[in-house]
């Protein structure tokens, strides 16, 4: 197969167009939500928030609701401070985010008691009942003065969670509300900007936003009949929740079951713990399941994507970007949440995908009184490219130059070295560029315009790395009939990558993808997967994946080289059969290798792979690596809109948008 002069394996399967095969259930109402699960006795939940953006609890009298009929408990975050052994606190970057307020609220919305009920209507009236005073305190809302020496803090003393490796650098602060600072350093800065032609400075604004999936967050929490704990939830890192609730309550791994059903829509909102270590606590009290669904009205209070403020400041020489020098601000709300990967990640991309000698990049990750933020599609990425590349658009007109080619001139080749000094490789930027401007047909002249509406065209281009390291475990079981199982703890929230995973194992062992069951992550049989984010699941997983099954593919090989006396090399996998290559009639078929190998037919294979690429850890004054990423996401995307003059109103003509998919 050639596509594009790219030169392809000949796949039968993958590259294909193929069934979903999560479409059945999805349209037909059978698809499993937890917001589906019904368990006798269930009691539900309903959460008091605090009025203020920061405050101190001075009082909370809960009796009146505690006496109402149908109120199973009405818990505080103090209460949950003194159980033995509990961390009143959790989070994925800092252990600064409470289960319920204790002492103190930090945000409008910030969880303050908690009332399990027969249903969700007893446990809002309970609320009612619920008297809280709060002595208001200095609150921040402006990032940029959270950032600054001086400013009211949000919080005293900063926790490392050290649960990722990626993390374990993060170190425990106090007396500033910057909770994490990235530093990067290239080249001479200040020397480029002495001799610079001229010089461009300008600040960029990315409001919040909220990702509204159309299935809210909801977990459901209950003791088994062994006592040990069972949660379903509505999340994009399983994996991680286990951990989190391991680490929280001090119940070890084994005696906690964690399972994701089909979900709702994710977009980063529902990566690491959101509502779990609540619901784990009301079920470990009440000894009941216990389930809690956010009103979408809670999902605003829940998490956002992060505002961000981005200052730059480019050097020009002979119509050249020398010099680019960038601060960038996350405003990461009360709590760090994942704050501090997002800066990083994130903020060593801020420059751009162009050759600049000369950079200098601050990324702050920082605190303020207000909704926590985290990763929303694109881990960061939009909001620096909205500036980077607003200010090279801007840089371009100003001197008169086409942007097109003003991007075309720096944009990294294959084999450079990025700002971080990592080399870069399937790297299409140029190429991506070249295509959109081709597609919006960028050099055709504008016509004749009149009236009210504008017409114009704009192109951007930016560049994304993959979270590194990262890890995927994978278990393919081949069944003697030739179907096979497939454990993965990636999350199917509507991406299709339990699509991709079934056409990944078909063509590797030889089979139809109806042929393949993908098991829905469940921590008691799915091996650990970091998370479902970034663009990574189908490198990562599906390498796994791979892996598994060419360990199965290997095993068939032996067996079938042995009974016919051919190598192992020659051998192909096709319609249930091993077969010679070139001489198909022979071969045999997966249950007649099951017979010869095992001598019955109710055996299975099984095989289980990691994928784990490694990253060279940054320096963290430089921010220089070898190696800070896996791989890389370059694209470009080109738009043509209609503006109304008078009203404001903007209208998208055509937008093209060209990756680099590797």
């Amino acid at each position: 197969m050639k596509t594009d002069g790219v030169v392809m394996a000949d796949y039968s399967v993958v590259g294909q167009s193929v069934y979903r095969t999560d479409a059945n259930p999805k349209v037909t109402g059978r698809a499993l939500h937890v917001g589906n699960i019904e368990m006798a006795g269930m009691l539900h939940v309903a959460v008091l928030r605090s009025p203020y953006a920061h405050a101190r609890i001075t009082r909370i009298e809960k009796s009146k609701a505690e006496a109402l009929a149908g109120v199973a408990v009405v818990l505080t975050g103090a209460e949950i401070a003194k159980m033995p052994g509990v961390d009143p606190h959790f989070g994925p970057a800092f252990r600064d985010q409470p289960i319920l307020a204790v002492e103190r609220v930090c945000f409008i919305g910030d969880p303050v008691v908690a009332v399990a009920a027969v249903d969700r209507r007893t446990a809002e009236d309970a609320l009612q009942l619920v008297e809280v005073d709060y002595e208001v305190l200095p609150a921040v809302h402006d990032v940029l003065e959270a950032a600054k020496a001086g400013s009211p803090l949000v919080h005293e003393q900063h926790r490392p969670a050290k649960a990722f490796a990626d993390l374990a650098h993060v170190k425990a602060g106090q007396q500033s509300n910057v909770c994490y600072q990235f530093k990067l350093r290239t080249g001479d800065v200040d020397k480029a900007f002495a001799e610079a032609d001229r010089v461009f400075e300008d600040t960029f604004s990315s409001p919040p936003a909220q990702h509204v999936p159309m299935e809210p967050h909801v977990t459901l929490t209950y003791l088994d009949e062994h006592e040990r704990l069972n949660v379903w939830t509505a999340s994009q890192s399983p994996s991680y929740v286990r951990t989190e609730i391991s680490a929280t309550f001090g119940i070890p791994m084994n005696r906690i079951r964690v399972r994701v059903p089909y979900l709702g829509g994710g977009y980063g909102a529902k990566l690491y713990a959101k509502l779990e270590p609540l619901v784990t606590v009301l079920a470990l009290i009440t000894k009941k399941p216990v389930r809690y669904a956010l009103t979408r009205e809670e999902e605003f209070l829940t998490i956002t994507k992060h505002k961000v403020v981005t200052k730059i400041k480019s050097a020009i020489k002979d119509g050249a970007i020398t010099a680019r020098k960038c601060e960038v601000y996350w405003d990461t709300g009360a709590y760090a949440e994942i704050g501090p990967r997002i800066g990083h990640k994130s903020g060593y991309t801020s420059a751009g995908p162009y050759r600049i000698p000369n950079v200098w990049i601050d990324s702050y990750c920082v605190y303020t009184n207000k909704v926590p933020a985290g990763a929303f599609r694109g881990f960061g990425v939009p909001q620096v490219i909205w500036a980077y590349d607003s200010q090279t658009d801007m840089i371009a007109r100003a001197l008169g130059l086409d942007p097109v080619e003003f991007r075309l001139q720096p944009a990294l080749d294959e084999g450079e070295r990025f700002a971080t000094g990592t080399v870069v490789r399937s790297f299409g930027v140029k190429e991506a560029i070249r295509q959109a401007a081709q597609a919006i047909e960028w050099t055709k002249p504008r016509p004749a315009q009149s009236g009210t509406k504008r017409r114009g065209k704009g192109i951007a281009a930016g560049v994304k790395a993959v979270l590194t390291p990262s890890i995927s475990g994978a278990i393919v079981i081949l069944n003697a009939d030739g179907t096979a199982n497939v454990l993965s703890s990636t999350v199917e929230m509507g991406q299709g990558s339990e699509t991709t995973m079934g056409q990944i194992v078909a063509e590797e062992l030889g089979i139809a993808p109806d042929r393949v069951h993908i098991v829905q992550p469940d921590t008691d049989v799915t091996p650990y997967d970091t998370i479902t984010a970034g663009s990574r699941s189908t490198y990562h997983m599906g390498n796994a994946v791979r892996m598994a099954a060419g360990k199965i593919k290997t095993e068939l090989c032996e067996v079938v080289a042995s009974k016919l006396e051919v190598a192992p090399d020659d051998l192909l996998l096709r319609n249930g059969r091993v077969v010679v290559r070139g001489m198909e009639e022979r071969g045999m078929a997966i249950g007649e290798i099951f017979l010869a190998k095992f001598g019955s037919l109710g055996t299975t294979l099984a095989a289980e792979a990691v994928c784990q690429p490694t990253a060279a850890p940054m320096d963290p004054e430089t921010g220089q690596s070898e190696k800070c990423t896996e791989y890389w996401f370059p694209s470009a995307t080109a738009a043509e809109v209609e503006v109304d003059t008078e009203t404001g109103r903007v209208k998208v003509l055509q937008l093209f948008s060209v990756g680099d998919t590797g």
